[in-house]
């Protein structure tokens, strides 16, 4: 789906790209191998959220999602409203969850199902954009909400131990992840002022890179 109205005051999850290219990686002494892919994570920390930048060699396939929003699985919300695209059994027994979020959760489970079926996993998951709406009557987009819906499929394990870290829903007591993933993508996020279809908060586009197993 097209995103359209992208506000000019959109704020990021300031993700840092890395620069391309032999030029700017040979001065370092280093550019990634044809087949290889690395993320670069920040330094001194066991669970970042998201990557600064992911290098890729040139012969590494990859995949592209197209920007995917939530299906409507609440019938029991009115038609056209934010609600109407949450599914209320991945939130049942949990509080305080905020609709994007909700959303959030619903479009993380379709884009793991996108990637099987091009033969991929969410941990293979190497950059993600994703495109929020502020709720009705809010001021800005919920940022806190989208971020609490991607600890639950993604960057939710300690880089060091391999322990899998409990995640927040809500406002309820962080308990296990719905999906154990260490990928930790090269992310952005943008508030937009419109999306495609009425009642979405939330859009996700990844690419991801199929690895030798």
């Amino acid at each position: 789906m097209k995103r359209r109205n992208l506000l000019i005051t959109a704020a990021g999850a300031g993700t840092a790209l890395l620069a391309s290219g032999t030029a700017y990686a040979a001065h370092r002494g280093w550019i990634p191998r044809p087949w290889e892919t690395k993320v670069m994570l920040p330094a001194g920390q066991n669970n970042p959220s998201i990557a600064g930048g992911v290098a890729m060699g040139e012969a590494v396939p990859q995949y592209i999602s197209s920007g995917l929003g939530p299906d409507a699985l609440n019938p029991a919300a009115p038609a056209g409203t934010p609600e109407r695209y949450t599914d209320p059994a991945l939130t049942a027994g949990a509080t305080g969850v905020t609709v994007t979020e909700a959303q959030a959760l619903v479009v993380l489970g379709k884009i793991s199902a996108n990637l099987a079926a091009a033969g991929l996993t969410a941990s293979d998951v190497v950059t993600m954009k994703c495109y929020l709406m502020k709720p009705p009557g809010a001021a800005l987009a919920d940022y806190a909400g989208w971020n609490r819906a991607y600890r639950q499929f993604y960057a939710n394990v300690d880089l060091a131990s391999g322990a899998v870290v409990d995640v927040p829903m809500g406002t309820s007591a962080p308990k296990p992840p719905l999906a154990v993933n260490k990928a930790r993508p090269a992310r952005a996020t943008l508030e937009v002022t419109s999306l495609a279809v009425p009642g979405w908060l939330v859009e996700v586009e990844v690419s991801a890179v199929y690895t030798r197993r």
